[in-house]
This record gives C-alpha cells, sequence and structure tokens, in this order.
C-alpha cells in the first residue's frame, strides 16, 4: 500500500470515530428480506448461479506439489480433479469418465501417472485427453479428440489454485480487480500451507460469513478476545466492484504508545514486505462469495464457508505463511493443530446456531442493517446482479442503492478529510 492511500486511510479512521451520523449522501441501506436465509428458492439460485459463475479457492501448490499429484474438490457440489500436470500447469476437470460417467478417481488425494477410470479403464492424460480405452475394436468410430475429460476454469493467484465452472467468466485477475494488485505486498507465491482444517456448523453460511464482515458485534461478543486488540469506532469499510469489501481498523494504543497486538504470533515468520496498515491495523479482507481473511505480516488466513444444505455450512480454516523451517508452524484459527477452534472462532460459530434458530422463527422478518454493517449489504447487492435480478422473487430482492460513486477508488468521505 502507498503512501498516500496510507495517509487517506489514517485520514479515514479519524474522520470515523468522530462523526455523529453516516456520511453525507450515504444512502439508508432497507431491510434485507429475511428469505434470503431460509427460503428453499433463494438457495437454489444461488446454487445454480453464485457458485457456478464466481471464481472459489480451491487448493493450495502444496496439496499438489509435483506432476501427477491430484486432489478431489468437492466443495461447491460438484465433483472436481485438481492435477498438477506433467507441463507444470494446474488443471482442473470434472470428476466424471466421458464413456459412462463413472469417478476418475475416488481418493481424496493422490499421485499417478495417467488418469484411469476404475469402471472400464478409459485412461487420460494430465491435460484430460483420452489417450486409451479398453478394448478399441468394439468401438465403431470413436473420436478421441472429443471424448476426453470436460475441463473446469482454473488459474493460480501466487500458491493459491482457484475454480471457475463459468467458462464466459473473466479471468481471476479481472475478478479481483484492485484487490490483485493490493495483495502484492503479502507474497502469495511465497506462502506455504501451514494449516487447513474443516469444521460443520449447524448455520446458513451467510450467517457464519457475516459474523466476520462487519465489527459491530466486537464489544458484544469478542468482548475479551478481539475489542482489546481493535478500535472498532476507526474501522474504515471500503466497497470494491464484483461484490469485494475490506475493512481496516488500527490497534488500540497502549498507555506508553506502543500498539496492542497479539504476542503469542511474534514467533512466527514474517512476510518482510507487508506495509505499514499490516502491521498495525486489522487489516480483513472479504472476496466475492465466501473468503474472508485479515492480512497481516505473519500470515495469509483465509476464512471459507461452504453451504451445505440451507440451514448447515462448512467452514474452512487456512493458514498459509512463509517457510517456518524448524519453528512452530503457524495457525491463526485452531488450538492443538486443528483440535478445537480458536476462541474468537468459537465466539462467533457458537452463536450461528443460536442466530439459525432466530431467523427460522415467525418472528423473523428482515434485517435493518448499520453503516458499520454496509458491506454486507454491498454483498448482497452484488449477489442480486449476478444471479439476475429479474431472476429473484421480488419479496427476496434487495434494492440497489449503494451506487458507484462509493465503489473504489471513489470514496465521498476523502472529500470531508479536507473540510
Amino acid at each position: 500500500m502507498d503512501p498516500q492511500e496510507t495517509n487517506t486511510l489514517r485520514g479515514l479512521m479519524e474522520y470515523e470515530a468522530a462523526r455523529t451520523a453516516p456520511p453525507e449522501g450515504f444512502p439508508t441501506l432497507p431491510d434485507l428480506p429475511g428469505g434470503r436465509y431460509t427460503d428453499p428458492r433463494f438457495f437454489e439460485l444461488e446454487k445454480d448461479h453464485i457458485w457456478r459463475k464466481s471464481w472459489l479457492f480451491a487448493a493450495h501448490i502444496d496439496e499438489i506439489p509435483e506432476p501427477g499429484c491430484y486432489r478431489l474438490w468437492e466443495n461447491a457440489g460438484q465433483p472436481v480433479i485438481i492435477v498438477h500436470a506433467d507441463d507444470g500447469a494446474m488443471n482442473a476437470f470434472y470428476n466424471t469418465c466421458s464413456h459412462r460417467g463413472a469417478p476418475i478417481v475416488t481418493d481424496a488425494a493422490g499421485k499417478k501417472p495417467r488418469l484411469v477410470c476404475k469402471y472400464h479403464g478409459w485412461t487420460y492424460s494430465h491435460a484430460g485427453d483420452l489417450i486409451a480405452v479398453r478394448d478399441p475394436e468394439d468401438f465403431s468410430g470413436l473420436d478421441f479428440s472429443c471424448r476426453g475429460l470436460q475441463s473446469v476454469r482454473c488459474e493460480r493467484f501466487g500458491n493459491l489454485i482457484f475454480v471457475n465452472f463459468d467458462h464466459d467468466a473473466p479471468t481471476l485477475l479481472q475478478w479481483l480487480g484492485p484487490v490483485a494488485d493490493e495483495w502484492e505486498e503479502f507474497q502469495f507465491g511465497n506462502c506455504r500451507l501451514a494449516a487447513r482444517h474443516i469444521w460443520d456448523l449447524n448455520c446458513n453460511w451467510k450467517i457464519a460469513m457475516e459474523a466476520n464482515t462487519e465489527v459491530y458485534h466486537v464489544r458484544s461478543i469478542h468482548a475479551k478476545t478481539v475489542a482489546p486488540m481493535l478500535d472498532d469506532r476507526r474501522n474504515v469499510n471500503t466497497f470494491y466492484s464484483q461484490g469485494h469489501g475490506r475493512m481496516v481498523a488500527p490497534r488500540p494504543k497502549r498507555a506508553d504508545g506502543t500498539i496492542n497486538a497479539p504476542v503469542e504470533r511474534s514467533i512466527w515468520p514474517e512476510i518482510e514486505t507487508a506495509g505499514e496498515i499490516a502491521r498495525t491495523c486489522t487489516q480483513s479482507y472479504g472476496v466475492f462469495p465466501n473468503w474472508v481473511s485479515p492480512l497481516s505480516q505473519h500470515a495469509i488466513p483465509p476464512l471459507l464457508f461452504w453451504p451445505n444444505g440451507i440451514n448447515k455450512c462448512r467452514l474452512e480454516t487456512w493458514t498459509l505463511a512463509p517457510d517456518w523451517g524448524n519453528g512452530p508452524k503457524p495457525d491463526m484459527w485452531t488450538q492443538n493443530d486443528g483440535e478445537l477452534l480458536s476462541p474468537v472462532l468459537l465466539e462467533d460459530t457458537e452463536f450461528g446456531e443460536w442466530i439459525q434458530k432466530s431467523v427460522e422463527s415467525y418472528g423473523f422478518k428482515g434485517v435493518p442493517l448499520s453503516y458499520q454493517e454496509a458491506r454486507i449489504y454491498h454483498w448482497n447487492q452484488f449477489a442480486d446482479k449476478m444471479i439476475g435480478i429479474e431472476n429473484i422473487p421480488e419479496e427476496l430482492r434487495v434494492a440497489q442503492v449503494i451506487g458507484e460513486e462509493w465503489m473504489y477508488p471513489n470514496d465521498p468521505r476523502v472529500a470531508f478529510l479536507n473540510q
């Protein structure tokens, strides 16, 4: 982050601390319809559009480090094989043989010189080409060139591997937009996979995710864990195109003027190029549809939220970090290498089940959001655009009230800094 943007963010933090109302011109946010968390019609629209058209973080290069390594990935409800090809490329295919639809692999991960269907032995290259069939003389006119595995879009950002089921989608870099530029200082291409764990939660996936996209709840739910480390009144939210968002909140200062920061992370290796904001603030990104991650000089720790039914979801906790050598393996989110969630995530996830019961009650109609929670509204606006507003039942739509004048790099608040 360059010095000019750093100074602007510092100014906006003081603006946020001093304001007594939302910024002039910021729209009043209509209630989010409650059915977006409970209505099967909206859940199906999410599956058909959001999960089918978005770039989804699926794997790290450390999980398929050599040619021939593969990983089975089914988090988005589709069976996908991610393969490290002989030429070094990362390829993704539906785990579906072109013969009778049998799975190509059934193990979660492994290494194979070729991809061979276990049912009838049809054989594919790491590029998905059909290269051999058993008893070829019994097939009349079989055209190998059009019988390969069906591909899934697959692109890398540093060591991270993303997939997309829509062949007409923008590239991953186009999808990330300016977020990709801001992430350069964190060296995504040099960070190793330190920890990855999966947790089943009893709530709609958006309920779990939204707990990590606003600071309005911090003083209530995280009074002893997060609140001492984050100045919520100086939090600055930023909206990007494609539904992405960012929050930056400074860490409180101690009486001696030093920053109040987690002590235990000081033993982890550092990302030396991480900037001043990352070192002195909570700098967290939401990448549409399901990625939430604070970024610091110590780690890239994404949280991913996947639907597992309309009222259940799966939380993936990741920690990516510079090589830790013989030191302790970094893990931002769990205790004892996945034995238990960290106290902060326990506070969020345990409350999610109670929220789910409430939103399913007769008394729940909708969600009135504050200015502090506007990133949630921004996410929902873009979700409707991706689904197609005309495809959504009228009672489940959100009004498109946050205009382009509030989308990065635009920010009307900056004008108030010089007044």
